[in-house]
């Protein structure tokens, strides 16, 4: 589990082929690896990943090709700069949100535009998801919790100020950038909660009007 508040940037130094996966070596910049052990998670860009190898700057993992075909991993290249966060224990501060690290899909910069105090970031998010984003509420790029600031259809907006831009791969994005998404896991609950009884038969996850007005979330 993470929070979404990144601890350091991170860069891919080195990326092998074992059939469709990949072995994964991060130099690991300013994140501190003295209680790192093997097995430990460290969310990369948003994706959970588990150390295989570790050094004092560095660590491995392996990226299955399940992960590769629905996260940003498709297309990064030795010299990608990534988002680190080590997986936070009971007594850390809860700064962002519950973060899984299982990426929903992956997004793309519409535009970028510069106020000055914060820059202006839209982003278009995968139809399927666009459900689950809402304004002011929580969302994960690339590992960075965020607040939606505006909803126009599947694409949202983010504020981002200069220190976060300065911190994390934010600063780097340019308009067709591909971007991790991760939506509030409370979302998702209370689209399941919603089914009632229905959860357990085997159908869709659609909500309908009429699915909604039979379990009296509208009045007739």
């Amino acid at each position: 589990m993470f929070t979404g508040i990144v601890a350091a940037l991170g860069t891919i130094t080195k990326l092998h082929r074992r059939g469709e996966d990949i072995r994964l070596t991060v130099s690991s910049g300013k994140l501190d690896m003295s209680d790192v052990a093997l097995g430990d998670s460290i969310a990369t860009n948003g994706v959970c990943l588990t150390v295989v190898e570790f050094g004092n700057d560095y660590y491995c993992a392996d990226v299955s090709a399940e992960t590769i075909k629905y996260t940003g991993f498709a297309h990064y290249s030795t010299g990608s700069k990534v988002n680190l966060e080590k997986a936070m224990r009971p007594t850390d501060r809860f700064g962002g949100h519950i973060v899984s690290g299982h990426v929903d899909g992956v997004g793309t910069i519409n535009s970028i535009t510069d106020h000055g105090e914060y820059v202006e970031i839209w982003v278009e998010a995968p139809a399927d998801i666009a459900k689950y984003i809402a304004h002011k509420g929580s969302i994960t790029v690339d590992g960075v919790s965020l607040t939606v600031n505006e909803v126009q259809g599947a694409a949202f907006m983010l504020w981002i100020i200069p220190h976060t831009l300065q911190e994390t791969v934010i600063g780097e994005y340019k308009a067709g950038s591909q971007v991790n998404l991760e939506v509030d896991v409370v979302a998702r609950y209370i689209e399941r909660l919603m089914q009632g009884k229905h959860a357990a038969e085997p159908t869709n996850n659609d909500i309908s009007m009429a699915f909604l007005a039979e379990n009296g979330f509208l009045k007739k």
